[in-house]
């Protein structure tokens, strides 16, 4: 009886939509506006309420995983409705943040990458595009596929750095090598990629011999922080979030310390737009260990302290939803695949991670921007205004 109050409670503000949730004894209480329910929540045991106060999101997230709370209709939209709404119990200063201890040496950042990103290429060939492009997709047009969006992501961000003819450039975190193959086959650059994940690493190094361009791309499996080179160009797609808190200075640090006087860099990470992001309990246990958002301030403070400059700033939070609906799409195309190669249990974990990130695209709650920075005077080389930009993304080259 205790319990129920206590859901009671803690679902009484939680909704900006009609939810019925019935509960484990039977009983069946609508919350939220009044209306026909937009989401059904059965819960099929009671959770224990001091493990909810205590780390909400992990608590409810391993029960869905395990089937002791299961939901009818939209996860992301259920999830941004809570965001949405102001005194939700995630919104609540009552539940306490989590805040981990978190290890970031190079071995610990190879094992946190592995556990991610070596899953299996079989497994990410499945609802990725062809491209096998694991980050923020850009839709120039409502109708662009996942595929032809990714291929703008790449070409608007290396169009953004102007490159040049036979100058050097590293992709730090390069996943499977799209843009590395792009930089170098479109824009005649060499270009350097260094992955912690050695499936990537064994993908791209047999493409490399596959498309003869042993001369034009390297790849190399090594942490950035043991890179002594410098490069005219640098772009980290989706790899801040990985270094954590307390490197997150070493990091822009290195990026200067990598470039060559006048260099530019093109950086693309999830970013709160407000206080408060951090890390999330499951995603940080069971999706990315050891990973932290930081805020756009926080970002900004780094790239100063690093003597680098701003060019340039984009945030593409829509385009991030729509690419985490098209994989959650892709991945109920494959549920079955996916659930022979690993369980059911594993397939609910990534339905849930997939949804609730795309609900925090949607809410507001987290933000992806792309930080152009020049290395001396803030883009003396570039164009004087954006239209460079613009005017080189009109033609994106078809994927081999």
């Amino acid at each position: 009886m205790l319990e129920k109050t206590f859901y009671k409670t803690l679902l009484k503000h939680a909704f900006n939509i009609p939810v019925e949730v019935t509960f484990w004894d039977g009983s069946v209480e609508h919350f939220g506006p009044a209306g026909q329910p937009q989401n059904k929540i059965v819960i099929n045991k009671p959770l224990p309420p001091q493990s909810v106060l205590e780390h909400a999101t992990l608590t409810l997230a391993e029960a869905y995983m395990e089937k002791d709370i299961e939901v009818e209709g939209s996860i992301q939209n259920l999830i941004t409705s809570i965001f949405m709404t102001p005194h939700s119990f995630i919104n609540s200063s009552k539940f306490k943040k989590f805040l981990p201890k978190q290890n970031h040496s190079k071995k610990q950042s190879m094992n946190d990458i592995q556990s991610h990103y070596d899953l299996g290429n079989d497994f990410y060939k499945l609802w990725l595009d062809k491209t096998m492009t694991y980050s923020c997709a850009y839709f120039k047009t409502k109708d662009d596929s996942l595929e032809q969006a990714q291929l703008n992501k790449v070409y608007h961000i290396l169009n953004k750095l102007d490159l040049k003819h036979n100058k050097t450039l590293l992709d730090i975190g390069c996943g499977w090598g799209t843009l590395l193959f792009a930089a170098a086959k479109d824009f005649g650059v060499q270009a350097t990629g260094i992955t912690l994940s050695e499936e990537q690493f064994n993908y791209v190094s047999k493409k490399i011999k596959k498309e003869n361009l042993e001369g034009m791309v390297a790849v190399k499996l090594m942490d950035y922080r043991e890179l002594n080179q410098s490069f005219d160009y640098i772009t980290s797609v989706g790899m801040f979030e990985h270094v954590g808190k307390e490197n997150l200075g070493m990091y822009f640090k290195k990026i200067a310390e990598l470039l060559k006087p006048e260099g530019r860099a093109l950086i693309h990470g999830i970013t709160g737009q407000h206080m408060g992001i951090g890390s999330d309990p499951f995603i940080n246990k069971y999706i990315f260990p050891g990973g932290y958002i930081p805020h756009l301030s926080e970002i900004m403070e780094h790239i100063m302290l690093s003597n680098l400059q701003l060019k340039d700033l984009e945030t593409l939070r829509r385009h991030y939803q729509k690419t985490l609906e098209i994989w959650t799409q892709n991945i109920f195309k494959h549920k079955t695949e996916i659930t022979n190669l690993f369980d059911d249990k594993f397939f609910r974990m990534w339905n849930l991670y997939l949804q609730a990130c795309a609900a925090s695209f949607e809410a507001g709650n987290i933000d992806v921007a792309q930080y152009l920075l020049t290395k001396g005077p803030s883009g003396v080389h570039l164009p004087l205004t954006r239209d460079y930009i613009t005017e080189s993304d009109k033609t994106i080259p078809t994927f081999k």
